[in-house]
C-alpha cells in the first residue's frame, strides 16, 4: 500500500509547526501527487483559521504548488457547529477552497447552547468519564453528521467517532449516497477493525490521512497499517493509494454552482 495524496494536513494557520512549503516539500520527497492544507474552521476558539488571512494562505499555497511541482489544495477542517449539520464553512467561503472536510473537535464556537450541550458537552463529559454516552446522545450525534453531508458538499469526514459517539453504519450510508469519503485518520486511533468493517459494507469509499501537525508526519500511515491488517476492508476501496485519486464531490459542486 503506497499513498498517493495526503488530504489533512496543519500549518501556523491553526495549530501545525510546519509551513505549506514546508508540508509540500515533505510531500514531494515521498512522492505524493496531492496535499491539502486544511487548517482547523472557524468557529475554533483556539486554532481556527481566520478569514482575513484566506488571501496569504492562498499565496503560500499557489508558491508552494509552483515550487515543488505537488498538487496544493486549499482546504479546512470545518467544524460541525449544530444538529442540523451545520458548519463554520458558509455558502460564501465555497469559493475560497478546493477542499472541504469536517469534524467534531472540542473547544467551538456552536450555533446555539443546545447545539453545544448535545454535541460537544454531553459527549465529551462521558468520555472523560471512560463511559459509553446514552442513545439519545449517540442519535443525536448521528442526526448532525448525517445532516452535515446532506446539507453540505463535503468531501471527507474526519476522524469519526473521536471523543463522540454515533451510529457509524447510518452515517456511513449516508456518505455512501452523497460521495463524501470517511477518513481512516493516522493520528489518533478512532475505530476499530471491526467498526470498519460495518462501515465498508455500505459501500462507502475510504482514504487514509496524516492529519500531520508537522513536516515529519506528512504521509504517514502506520496506524492504518495496522488497522487494515485485521480488517476485512480491500484495498480498491481506499480512493487515495496506489496511484489512485478521489473524486471529490466538493469540486463538482463547484462547476455546477460558482
Amino acid at each position: 500500500m503506497i499513498l498517493t495524496a495526503d488530504y489533512h494536513t496543519h500549518t501556523p494557520y491553526s495549530h501545525g509547526k510546519n509551513t505549506v512549503l514546508e508540508n509540500a516539500n515533505a510531500a514531494k520527497r515521498l512522492g505524493l501527487k496531492e496535499i491539502a492544507i486544511t487548517d482547523h474552521g472557524f468557529n475554533h476558539l483556539l486554532f481556527g483559521l481566520k478569514r482575513k488571512r484566506l488571501d496569504d494562505l492562498r499565496h503560500e499555497i499557489d508558491e508552494a504548488e509552483r515550487l515543488t511541482g505537488v498538487k496544493v489544495l486549499m482546504g479546512m477542517e470545518s467544524n460541525l457547529i449544530s444538529l442540523d449539520g451545520d458548519t463554520d464553512m458558509k455558502v460564501n467561503d465555497l469559493d475560497k477552497f478546493d477542499i472541504f472536510l469536517f469534524g467534531i473537535h472540542e473547544v467551538l464556537k456552536y450555533k446555539t447552547f443546545n447545539d453545544f450541550y448535545n454535541i460537544m458537552l454531553c459527549n465529551y463529559t462521558a468520555y472523560k468519564l471512560g463511559k459509553k454516552p446514552s442513545q439519545k446522545v449517540i442519535d443525536n450525534t448521528t442526526r448532525a453528521y448525517i445532516n452535515a453531508v446532506k446539507n453540505n458538499p463535503v468531501d471527507i469526514l474526519t476522524h469519526i467517532n473521536y471523543k463522540c459517539c454515533c451510529n457509524l453504519v447510518e452515517v456511513a450510508k449516508a456518505c455512501a449516497d452523497y460521495g463524501t469519503y470517511i477518513e481512516i485518520n493516522t493520528k489518533k486511533r478512532h475505530v476499530s477493525p471491526e467498526e470498519v468493517d460495518m462501515m465498508a459494507q455500505t459501500g462507502v469509499r475510504f482514504v487514509i490521512d496524516s492529519d500531520a501537525h508537522s513536516a515529519d508526519r506528512v504521509g504517514d500511515v502506520k496506524i492504518a497499517e495496522e488497522l487494515l491488517k485485521d480488517c476485512n476492508l480491500p484495498l480498491d476501496r481506499i480512493d487515495n493509494i496506489d496511484g489512485r485519486l478521489p473524486k471529490f464531490r466538493f469540486a463538482e459542486y463547484k462547476k455546477a454552482h460558482l
